[in-house]
């Protein structure tokens, strides 16, 4: 599942009533008053937590309802359970059972090709001109609303239908974890829970298109690295969940060189590097002088290209590398967050690792044991070394941007 990225609170001043004798109250300074210790709470929320559901707010599917017309009476119909959300600005939604929580999909089947429909929940201001009441209380209300494109930050996903042509007949999945077309997909509901440290970006090096087999091998081979590394990303949580990552791999071309800006770690295979030119050599010099860490993988660990990379590093990045066994003992890749004295073996092979000015080397087989090799023979404990050591070089690369942008 994709990581969300959650923005931060806004960089806004409180401003409070400010009190003294003879005071007049009115409607303006009553909610002021109220507005400074909701906003104070929902920072305090913003700022420790993420936006997601706290209880319940199943989805199941229902028969229509008796009272609406016939031109609706279909199998598109489903009803939220009651729950609780919390969006991201910390405004609670509740749902409870006194609502009608009935909902109807009303998103067209594509003509050709499929369409993904999101199903989501999101908080109403009470204040609102359509649900204002002639009471002493106005209730904080929400909506169901459904989407042809990705929840916003403010919307909390209930549930996802991946449509394909035809008449739409909603079905419960065969399994839950594998749902198939028109079937109630809840897989990327995301939960409340704390907020990480931070969340990091990685992007690779799209390949250079040529109109030969070889650039269709090159191409597999991306697409194998991009799959290894969003595995990396994904043991995240299970293995460090301070730090957090979205499992969307960039694809950038030097030729922009906006392009790689967001990103706090550019991967380049070995073959990309050596064939950059002038333009996109100093596109990568850019890059690191913002706080960006190039992370380079050989992992045929052909040792003349693993030299040349080595001159070409120093030549035209600038930049002189040593290699692990010249690391300090507290240099944060052999320290931070998991401890490495030597480096490992994986699958009975040796890797080497080389670093400087924002530039990781990488000869050998480590960034394979990321993922699923295609044999499934890679031993757990290989794997597991290998995330861990690349969890370093996530942690080394978001601590050293973070600082660097501070100081710029």
């Amino acid at each position: 599942m994709a990581h969300q990225s959650f923005p931060p609170p806004p960089i806004d001043p409180f401003e409070r009533l400010h009190i003294y004798d003879g005071l007049m109250m009115n409607r303006q300074r009553w909610l002021l008053a109220h507005d400074y210790h909701r906003r104070r709470q929902n920072v305090h929320y913003q700022s420790l937590n993420q936006p997601g559901i706290v209880c319940g707010l199943g989805v199941r599917l229902i028969d229509p309802p008796a009272e609406v017309p016939a031109q609706f009476r279909d199998r598109r119909w489903l009803e939220i359970q009651p729950g609780i959300a919390i969006d991201v600005e910390g405004n609670p939604i509740v749902v409870d059972e006194a609502i009608d929580r009935k909902y109807r999909i009303r998103t067209e089947t594509p003509v050709t090709g499929t369409l993904t429909v999101y199903l989501v929940v999101s908080y109403v201001e009470p204040e609102n001109p359509e649900r204002q009441q002639n009471t002493e209380v106005l209730r904080e209300w929400f909506r169901f609303d459904e989407r042809t494109h990705p929840p916003s930050a403010k919307e909390i996903e209930l549930c996802r239908i991946k449509l394909q042509p035809g008449t739409l007949k909603l079905e419960n999945p065969t399994d839950v974890l594998f749902p198939d077309f028109n079937q109630l997909d809840l897989r990327y509901r995301i939960p409340a829970q704390s907020r990480s440290q931070a969340v990091i970006k990685l992007a690779q090096l799209k390949p250079k298109e040529t109109d030969d087999w070889y650039n269709t091998a090159r191409q597999h081979l991306c697409d194998r690295y991009r799959e290894n590394l969003s595995f990396l990303i994904q043991s995240l949580t299970a293995l460090y969940p301070q730090l957090q990552g979205e499992t969307a791999i960039g694809q950038v071309n030097l030729q922009t060189p906006k392009s790689v800006a967001p990103y706090d770690l550019l991967y380049l295979a070995d073959w990309q590097i050596v064939e950059l030119d002038e333009a996109e050599m100093y596109a990568l010099k850019t890059y690191l002088k913002t706080g960006g860490i190039i992370l380079i993988d050989s992992p045929t660990n052909n040792e003349s290209l693993v030299d040349s990379i080595n001159d070409i590093i120093t030549q035209e990045l600038e930049t002189d590398l040593e290699s692990w066994q010249e690391l300090s003992r507290n240099h944060p890749l052999r320290t931070q967050p998991f401890l490495f004295a030597s480096l490992p073996k994986i699958n009975q092979s040796p890797i080497e690792v080389w670093q400087g000015g924002g530039t990781i080397l990488i000869a050998g087989n480590l960034s394979n044991a990321w993922g699923l090799d295609d044999e499934l023979s890679l031993d757990r404990n290989d794997i597991r070394t290998a995330q861990e050591l690349g969890i370093n070089f996530l942690h080394f690369a978001l601590r050293r941007r973070q600082i660097m942008q501070l100081i710029q």
